[in-house]
């Protein structure tokens, strides 16, 4: 079965160190901890293990980021659902962005049925933003979150694009209103001398595990600009999900060099695992799933003049690796 076909049957029901223990770094503690995943679709046993960890590990979060795939189709009581999950758990505040998976209720006929033939099945575009915007309590796909002081930007399609060219799916369009937000938050937050956070569901191409796989090169229609726009700048940091893939592969954390930038060290980004099922390369060119019990995310810890980046296993209830990344910012 390929991952395609999985996920959708699954819908009706450099410098990192290895493994180890979190450790305060130079006697500081950080100025803020949060955490970030990605890809819950409908994997709320495995969501509710995660919250459960992270308030274990993390109990002063100043927040959390998902990027993504909040649900496995967009409906609006698999919204409902999620929210019935975080009730059961103490948590922080949420910065949502939006996923593939937020727009797959045009698949189905109902919601036990599916039927591709004749998408979009009377689902209109206007009704799935909506859903979203209803559940993250905004307007707009792109939004801003102040985490302990830390900027994270949120930032998503604005089109479903098989509305819009019968030849394409789900490849990311973002618009000149979200292009101009991002370009004047970043300016503004570098003036203030701060490393940025920067969400978002699909992955920029060469950059993290998988996204030299031919899957996932084209999910962006505008990926040279967005680059361009993000690689000036040392101190912000994307975290992208989509691929699922294993945050044990060593690319998991990349410094992404954007010719023409005047910034040779690049900025960092960092795959944010999943929660629901982990896949890895095939070695053909493909993918497969990992085996086991599956269920990673991150822990960010900020200092002064680092940020800390911690992969976990939610399920096993222990760290995978780490990495310090020095700041530029407030040096």
């Amino acid at each position: 079965m390929d991952r395609r076909s999985f996920l959708l049957a699954s819908a009706v029901a450099v410098g990192a160190t290895t493994a180890s223990a979190p450790t305060a770094t130079a006697g500081a503690e950080p100025l803020t901890r949060f955490n970030v995943i990605s890809d819950i679709q409908g994997d709320l046993a495995d969501f509710g293990t995660a919250l459960a960890d992270m308030r274990r590990t993390n109990p002063r979060s100043a927040g959390l980021a998902v990027a993504g795939d909040i649900t496995p189709r967009g409906y609006d009581f698999e919204y409902a659902q999620v929210q019935a999950e975080l009730a059961k758990h103490s948590h922080p505040g949420i910065a949502w962005a939006i996923g593939n998976h937020e727009f797959y209720v045009p698949k189905w006929r109902d919601p036990q049925t599916l039927a591709q033939d004749t998408w979009p099945n009377g689902t209109t575009e206007d009704s799935l933003f909506r859903s979203f915007y209803r559940f993250a309590k905004r307007n707009t796909v792109f939004s801003e979150h102040l985490f302990g002081g830390i900027p994270v930007l949120c930032i998503g399609t604005e089109k479903y694009m098989h509305y819009h060219d019968k030849a394409l799916w789900d490849e990311v369009w973002l618009s000149e209103e979200q292009f101009s937000w991002l370009e004047r938050r970043l300016a503004h937050w570098a003036r203030w001398r701060k490393p940025v956070m920067v969400i978002t569901h699909h992955p920029l191409p060469n950059t993290v595990s998988g996204t030299r796989n031919k899957l996932y090169l084209r999910d962006y229609l505008q990926a040279d600009r967005l680059l361009n726009l993000l690689g000036r700048y040392r101190d912000v940091f994307l975290f992208s999900g989509h691929t699922h893939w294993n945050l044990d592969l060593s690319d998991w954390f990349v410094r992404r060099v954007v010719p023409g930038t005047a910034n040779p060290e690049g900025f960092p980004v960092i795959n944010t695992g999943a929660i629901q099922t982990g896949w890895t390369d095939n070695g053909q060119g493909g993918e497969v799933t990992v085996p086991g019990k599956f269920n990673q995310g991150l822990q960010v810890e900020v200092f002064l003049d680092r940020v800390v980046i911690r992969a976990r296993d939610f399920a096993a209830g222990s760290w995978l690796k780490q990495v310090t990344v020095p700041l530029h910012s407030w040096l």
